[in-house]
């Protein structure tokens, strides 16, 4: 496995890449967004751990644009960290997300998470449905009444683990761990961000009542 690492922080790049290299990954380093960006482009990492603070072109931007061509797993470093840094940093496409400073097992954990994640695997075409409602985890298309919904993939996440729990109700920790990763670390109050988001696109949309809150417990979809 070989990851790019894009921060600025050179003893800070230096050091991660000792640790990864101790546990048997290959590295590269790059130390601005544009550099990055480039080595980013070159289609030869399996992760990419980027640091939003970056000179030449942040984070944000390189990910956005890594985005449009590439699904490869990518790891937010940063310092900051309120939560819609997080839900600004998530909806752009990164697969997870840690605060500096961090401990180096905590990110060695999520590298591990991350990777697991990308592993192909033999996923059959599904459609699931709730009344109008239809999501399709083969061409990642969701509609409602026939009509297409555009969803982020962490909405699309997010509402395809409540659709495959129809009438089970899921905590925000349980929807944590099964969409954004057991190794996350941060406020829960993230689910429910998300779920407004989807609410504006189809419930508020629509007319209807697709996710319910269950309140004190989490969140459920019921015929």
């Amino acid at each position: 496995m070989k990851i790019l690492i894009v921060e600025d922080e050179e003893k800070l790049a230096r050091f991660t890449e000792l640790e990864l290299m101790h546990e048997g990954y290959e590295t590269a380093k790059a130390f601005d967004g544009r550099t990055g960006l480039e080595m980013a482009e070159s289609g030869e990492y399996d992760l990419i751990l980027l640091d939003i603070m970056l000179p030449g072109l942040n984070g944000i931007e390189v990910l956005r644009r890594i985005r449009k061509n590439s699904d490869v797993p990518v790891i937010l470093l940063t310092a900051r960290d309120s939560v819609m840094d997080k839900v600004s940093g998530l909806d752009t496409g990164a697969d997870d997300y840690i605060t500096k400073p961090f401990d180096i097992e905590e990110l060695l954990a999520r590298i591990r998470a991350a990777l697991r994640k990308k592993t192909p695997s033999a996923e059959v075409s599904s459609l699931l449905t709730s009344g109008l409602l239809t999501l399709d985890t083969a061409s990642h298309i969701v509609k409602y009444d026939g009509k297409t919904i555009e969803l982020t993939n962490r909405e699309f996440g997010l509402l395809k683990k409540l659709l495959e729990n129809k009438s089970v109700v899921l905590s925000r920790e349980t929807l944590l761990d099964d969409v954004w990763g057991f190794d996350y670390v941060g406020e829960t109050n993230v689910v429910d961000v998300y779920i407004r988001y989807i609410r504006s696109k189809i419930d508020d949309v629509f007319g209807v009542k697709i996710i319910q809150t269950v309140r004190g417990v989490g969140y459920v979809i019921r015929e």
